[in-house]
């Protein structure tokens, strides 16, 4: 590569980088300028208390996207995980068996997936929409279609609790980052999955265990999904059948918006964050000025259609700059 090329690609990627932070910081001044309400402390708790489910449901994604997958099943985990939890302790079992059982829940639907994905080869697009639809079924047939309510008031502590001034769903969102940082920057297995996201044959050959890496990702993803479901369950109070519908678009947005690339092999669990906080920044400006959830819709979707197109932009740059 030559030096002028090498240049090039570097100072594209230092601007893709840190595009994502200078997008945040003008979108805040905006608000600032927009609300007099907007940039105050119990606002930016609410905004971080707003986008901390979808942000615990990213780490999964996450890894998942990094492997050049897509789970689209993430939303209705979260619902199967709702109301299942919601159920157990319906039944007489304490919150915390209840909570383990539906995270082991969400671990064997999202191995599940690996399973569709990997054995038989079928597009993770489609194998993740298949089971989405099954388990949104499942929800309303546990159900009958009602909400499930009647649970105990400690539970509530997960998504209605504080510690000190900080939301405790916050405080579940910082660990759940935490853990996926130390998975994918300092443990082995998280150089396996850039490698698998990267090229899964050249990593078949090097030795890596591409059957255990496509189980281990898709298998945290849905335990991570499931703890989003059961923080949601607890901040809503009951078990709702609809509970997670939409939310798998607003994670894959906010988890390309942070840089992860959809081809796989590149992203960083830090920049996700920043890229949740850029979606409820703005989410939250735009119900701060009073604009319609229509519109907030229609911005979700653009914003989602700018991400994908810069990273597939920047990708044919990098090739070019080869």
């Amino acid at each position: 590569m030559s030096d002028t090329k090498k240049g090039k690609k570097l100072k594209t990627h230092g601007m893709s980088k840190f595009a994502i932070w200078i997008a945040l910081v003008v979108l805040m001044a905006f608000f600032s300028v927009a609300s007099d309400g907007f940039l105050t402390s119990t606002n930016l708790f609410n905004v971080l208390r707003q986008v901390a489910v979808n942000g615990i449901a990213a780490v999964g994604m996450t890894m998942v996207i990094i492997t050049g997958g897509i789970d689209i099943s993430v939303g209705a985990i979260m619902g199967v995980a709702s109301v299942g939890c919601a159920l157990f302790m319906g039944m007489g079992l304490p919150p915390v068996l209840a909570v383990l059982l539906v995270l082991l829940l969400g671990l064997a639907i999202g191995i599940c997936n690996g399973f569709f994905v990997y054995e038989i080869e079928l597009p993770p697009m489609i194998a993740t929409l298949a089971v989405q639809t099954i388990l949104r079924g499942a929800t309303y047939i546990m159900t009958g279609g009602l909400p499930v309510y009647g649970l105990p008031k400690s539970f509530n502590i997960i998504g209605q609790g504080y510690l000190g001034p900080i939301p405790v769903p916050v405080i579940l969102m910082a660990v759940c980052v935490a853990v996926g940082w130390f998975i994918l920057e300092k443990m082995a297995f998280g150089r396996y999955i850039y490698g698998v996201g990267s090229n899964k044959e050249a990593s078949r050959l090097s030795g890596i265990r591409v059957r255990q890496v496509m189980y281990g990702v898709y298998g945290m993803c849905g335990a991570f999904s499931a703890l989003a479901g059961v923080v949601l369950l607890s901040r809503v109070n009951s078990g709702q059948p609809k509970a997670g519908e939409g939310y798998e678009m607003d994670i894959i947005t906010a988890v390309v918006l942070g840089g992860v690339s959809t081809s796989g092999g590149e992203g960083k669990i830090v920049n996700v964050l920043i890229g949740l906080l850029l979606i409820g920044v703005l989410l939250n400006g735009m119900t701060i000025m009073n604009i319609s959830d229509y519109y907030q819709r229609v911005v979700k979707g653009v914003v989602l259609l700018l991400a994908i197109s810069y990273d597939k932009l920047s990708q044919k740059r990098a090739q070019k700059a080869v």
